[in-house]
């Protein structure tokens, strides 16, 4: 049988030396190392050996077939390498031509707008307060100086949920109420709230019933109408660059007292006038004003000792100004040819 051995190695080096193709290996590799091969035939004459026999050919059968397999394979490979080299050699790739547009997301303007404000104010020593979205008419409206039946209530057309005492809130406000509330009268406070808001609203360009509102709030002793002014002066350069100016308006707010219109200068006319400005040179960003004594007094705070000053910004309202955005409803809406103009508008 060592002789059967000897052969079938002679043989199967042979013919790998006459192949000329990938399917004459294959070929070879059944016909010797299959089931019913040469190998597995001698492999049937073990049970007539003994002991000492049988180990000594098991060797002999291991080893035939290690090598057979190994020179089986490395054929194989050579021939599975021509083959791609072959192909490699024959297609080609003209890179001059265009290239798959490959979709690229990005955050939604609103998150950028909203980060951008957090990070000013953060740098401020202010901190980034959040609270629920279901509320309860206490702090959405009493605490801030809106007593039942106030005909600013109208205005804040609201979503009820049960009796008149639970809602969806329809400011930011109450996190303002519970955030002071939680200090006890005795801590200042310096805090933002972005959050989501809800009104009864019809929907249009510059109307939502859901939008996203960024409010602040600083409590502190010694605070002024002029500290206000210089914070709004730092948000408003941040986001409309350097030569923006801004100015305060006379107005009025259940919850503040003076209340004031902020108003950035226009930053496409530079105050010259046009349509964005309405030809005033001027565009109005967000309402503000001192807290209300009522306010400070319904949070624990006495206000022949404390003072202080809120904002109010609504996001989407930067956000259309900032990136020329003429409708509200594209940042709630799933069109993609809406989103990859929020794309290009971040790569920008």
């Amino acid at each position: 049988m060592k002789e059967q051995v000897e052969v079938l190695k002679k043989e199967v080096k042979e013919r790998l030396g006459k192949t000329t193709s990938l399917k004459e290996v294959n070929t070879i590799k059944t016909e010797y190392l299959g089931k019913k091969g040469p190998v597995a035939e001698l492999t049937t004459h073990m049970r007539e050996l003994n002991s000492e026999e049988k180990k000594e050919f098991g060797k002999i059968l291991n080893d035939l077939k290690q090598e057979l397999t190994s020179s089986i394979e490395a054929k194989i490979k050579y021939y599975e390498e021509q083959e791609l080299n072959q192909k490699l050699a024959s297609e080609k790739i003209d890179v001059t031509l265009p290239a798959t547009k490959v979709p690229v997301g990005a955050p939604n303007i609103l998150e950028k707008i909203i980060e951008e404000i957090e990070e000013v104010f953060m740098s401020m020593g202010y901190d980034v307060v959040d609270g629920p979205e279901i509320e309860e008419d206490k702090y959405n409206f009493e605490m801030l100086n809106i007593p039942k039946g106030h005909p600013a209530r109208d205005a804040q057309d609201t979503f009820y949920i049960e009796d008149e005492k639970i809602l969806l809130r329809s400011q930011t406000s109450p996190v303002q109420v519970r955030t002071m509330l939680k200090a006890g009268g005795k801590e200042p406070v310096r805090m933002i709230c972005p959050g989501k808001t809800y009104r009864r609203d019809a929907d249009d360009a510059t109307h939502s019933h859901q939008f996203m509102q960024i409010e602040g709030l600083l409590v502190d002793k010694n605070i002024r109408l002029s500290d206000l002014k210089g914070t709004f002066d730092v948000i408003a350069k941040k986001l409309f660059g350097e030569d923006c100016e801004t100015r305060f308006r006379p107005s009025y707010y259940q919850f503040t007292e003076p209340s004031v219109e902020t108003d950035i200068s226009c930053f496409v006319c530079k105050g010259k006038g046009c349509s964005l400005c309405k030809n005033t040179g001027w565009i109005t960003v967000s309402g503000a004003g001192m807290v209300h004594p009522n306010v400070l007094r319904n949070c624990g705070y006495d206000p022949a000792i404390w003072s202080g000053f809120a904002f109010g910004f609504g996001a989407e309202r930067l956000a259309m100004l900032k990136y020329g955005i003429n409708d509200i409803r594209v940042f709630y809406q799933t069109d993609l040819r809406e989103s990859e103009t929020f794309d290009r508008k971040e790569a920008e």
